[in-house]
């Protein structure tokens, strides 16, 4: 089943601060983030622990991330950009640390977080979004970080075709849906 995503506002007449934008954009890409992790269990791919699904969870965030701001560079100017982006990102922030929290006990789970963002930023950095959405490539290094998440066993060997394939796609074009249309 499709999974729906509310990108509306309520109330169309009022003009939305990038903050506001910044913090559905966030829960927007939390709950792609868990479909996609939930998919793969679908699939019949194996997760050992709630740490691992966490963290194939924080890849698609950080996929997001980039597809945010690739997204947001032909549409606002430089200072908005690095506000909408930036407020984003510690929406995510919290997202992680208090689901982690949740499921994982007391613990630091933002500044892990961060410091996986900032690696993976520069990583991507040299992937390209067109019209056409992510390229080859862009979708390949999410599929490869995945693989190494989910490990060696038998059961998850084609993971990466599956997020390459289908599921990387469709959180791609699921939020940039999303994104557009909180602009509107």
């Amino acid at each position: 089943m499709a999974l729906r995503i509310k990108s509306h506002w309520w109330n169309d007449e009022s003009e939305r601060s990038l903050p506001e934008i910044a913090t559905a954009l966030a829960f927007i890409a939390w709950r792609l983030a868990v479909d996609k992790a939930i998919n793969l269990h679908c699939e019949r791919f194996v997760y050992v622990s709630d740490q691992q699904r966490l963290s194939v969870i924080q890849e698609y965030l950080v996929f997001l991330v980039q597809i945010a701001d690739r997204l947001a560079h032909g549409t606002l100017d430089e200072g908005d950009r690095r506000t909408l982006i930036t407020g984003f990102a510690r929406k995510l922030i919290e997202h992680v640390q208090d689901n982690s929290q949740d499921l994982l006990g007391p613990g630091d789970y933002g500044g892990p977080f961060v410091d996986l963002l900032n690696r993976r930023s520069d990583e991507y950095a040299e992937f390209q979004l067109t019209d056409d959405g992510p390229s080859y490539p862009f979708l390949r290094h999410l599929g490869f970080e995945i693989q190494t998440l989910m490990g060696e066993a038998e059961e998850n060997r084609w993971v990466i075709d599956q997020v390459m394939d289908k599921d990387g796609w469709e959180a791609y074009q699921g939020f940039a849906r999303a994104f557009r249309n909180l602009f509107d």
